[in-house]
């Protein structure tokens, strides 16, 4: 496996944890604020944009 693989997979364990608000004990939570829900939604365009770029690119 090389690093691109290696780069993708940490980067989608990094999106499930920003999407679910997973945090370390002892740490504030940021889940219900507005910079997470900006996030949340910026990542979502983001997977929006990649979905749309990939359909084009299949049909052609």
């Amino acid at each position: 496996m090389n690093y691109l693989v290696w780069l993708g997979l940490a980067a989608v364990i990094v999106a499930f944890a920003a999407v679910t608000g997973i945090k370390p004990k002892g740490t504030r939570s940021v889940s219900h604020s507005r910079m997470m829900g900006m996030g949340r939604l910026a990542l979502l365009a983001i997977v929006i944009i990649f979905v749309y770029l990939a359909y084009r690119a299949r049909s052609g």
